[in-house]
């Protein structure tokens, strides 16, 4: 009977040892943790809503004495455009914009048979539609885009043509004062590309260069842009 009851405490103690050992064991993996990185900050959104405040320089493809619309070599201003993209990549829009452009105006000859010029300044502006494909840099601040945009342009095209003092009387080059036609409306297209970089998710700061073509011959212009991109 002795041997009975040792034998039962012996096996008692052997299971209480073993239990033992499977729970620290087991503690110790209970115990191990595994480090998860935080996700990355993302900067644009899927959908959004884009409203760009913007300063503009012009510069002409032709000298100013051989451009057709601006008849200038450059002009300054500034614009506004708003954008929805309806997808991470892709945004539909419309953009309008106004600067100012002095053209060196022909008002006719003097009774010396010199001819006279002035300054005209005048404001040039656009509306037009616009598509833009751009590529959010996935955790970066930076967006690069391409754009492309048709409308009308309105505010040049000016035309200086002399006329007779006297009715009836013979073209000479002495007392001619000239006239000047009135502005004219054209269709003109535009690509470009540019960089967005957001500062916040909802402010950016936007800079870019298009090339625009203005229907009929020497109307050329180059655009650069610089502002604030506020997105919703």
């Amino acid at each position: 009977m002795q041997r009975l009851t040792t034998a039962i405490c012996a096996l008692a103690t052997m299971i209480t040892v073993a239990y033992g050992g499977t729970e620290t064991y087991s503690s110790g993996k209970e115990m191990k943790q595994v480090t998860q990185v935080p996700p990355c900050p993302e900067w644009y959104r899927d959908t959004e809503f884009n409203v760009s405040l913007w300063g503009t320089y012009i510069f002409t493809f032709n000298n100013w004495d051989e451009d057709r619309y601006f008849e200038s070599d450059h002009a300054w201003g500034g614009g506004v455009d708003a954008k929805y993209f309806f997808h991470r990549y892709f945004g539909v829009g419309i953009e309008g914009w106004a600067a100012e452009s002095t053209r060196r105006q022909f008002d006719g000859f003097d009774f010396n048979g010199q001819p006279v010029f002035s300054d005209d300044s005048r404001v040039i502006g656009a509306v037009k539609g616009t598509f833009t494909l751009r590529y959010p840099i996935h955790c970066s601040r930076f967006s690069p885009y391409l754009y492309s945009g048709v409308g009308a342009i309105f505010g040049g095209g000016e035309r200086d043509s002399l006329v007779e003092l006297l009715p009836g009387a013979k073209a000479i080059s002495v007392g001619f004062p000239a006239t000047h036609s009135g502005t004219d409306t054209r269709v003109f297209g535009q690509v470009g590309a540019g960089l967005e970089i957001r500062l916040t998710p909802h402010i950016g700061w936007m800079n870019d260069f298009s090339w625009n073509v203005v229907d009929g011959p020497d109307n050329n212009f180059g655009m650069v842009r610089s502002g604030v991109t506020f997105a919703f």
